[in-house]
């Protein structure tokens, strides 16, 4: 057994679900978030920045050891960097939620009542958007079991149709959340602006990459 496993190597997809499920783990931090925001409680977003940044470190930690022994004799139904730039692109996503966790720790910002409902909705979007990642990521195992083909292919690709649209839905409400953010210039000093703005570009960063990340996996099974 041990000379078949020297010779074909360990599959690789059962550890990239547990990192997708673990970068899915840091997304679900952006709701205490934005709540903590509201209730002013600085101190609240230190402790949940602390959590999200030991969430990705542990992401990390999954992702090199999938690297470290991603196999390059065992026959794979993908290519070897097809998956490294999978993972790359969940690693991001992982990043990204980090990077709008420090923004929030940079500066004691009050959140305006007039933006705080669509700010809630657009998280809830990106949240959507992750999601749906996540619920095509999971089925890595069962792709590779069926070489990346037939009906639990196809499956995949009408989940990630939707991970397409969920995205195109968090850019559209991105785009209305900083309009107005921008009719509010009169009564915000211009540097709240800024990070409001800084704000929705990170959070349209995440949507962004879990879409990137869904368009490698759909190019593994169309190949």
């Amino acid at each position: 057994m041990n000379i078949i496993q020297d010779l074909f190597g360990k599959s690789p997809f059962g550890p990239l679900v547990e990192h997708t499920k673990k970068v899915h783990e840091c997304v679900e931090m952006l709701k205490p978030l934005m709540e903590a925001l509201v209730n002013e409680d600085y101190e609240e977003i230190h402790r949940i920045q602390d959590k999200i940044s030991r969430l990705e470190y542990e992401a990390d930690n999954i992702k090199h050891e999938v690297r470290q022994h991603l196999p390059r004799r065992y026959f794979m139904p993908v290519e070897r960097v097809e998956l490294e730039r999978f993972i790359s692109c969940q690693d991001k996503i992982a990043d990204k939620v980090e990077d709008f966790a420090v923004i929030l720790t940079l500066r004691k910002t009050k959140l305006n009542p007039a933006v705080m409902d669509k700010f809630f909705d657009f998280i809830e979007q990106i949240f959507q958007v992750t999601g749906t990642l996540l619920g095509a990521a999971v089925e890595l195992k069962n792709l590779a079991e069926v070489s990346f083909s037939g009906a639990e292919a196809r499956h995949v690709l009408d989940i990630l149709h939707g991970l397409n649209e969920e995205e195109w839905k968090a850019d559209r409400m991105a785009r209305s959340l900083s309009k107005d953010v921008y009719a509010l210039e009169k009564q915000l000093a211009p540097i709240t602006i800024i990070f409001y703005e800084k704000m929705i570009l990170t959070l349209s960063a995440i949507a962004n990459e879990a879409e990137n990340a869904g368009d490698m996996l759909r190019t593994m099974i169309v190949k």
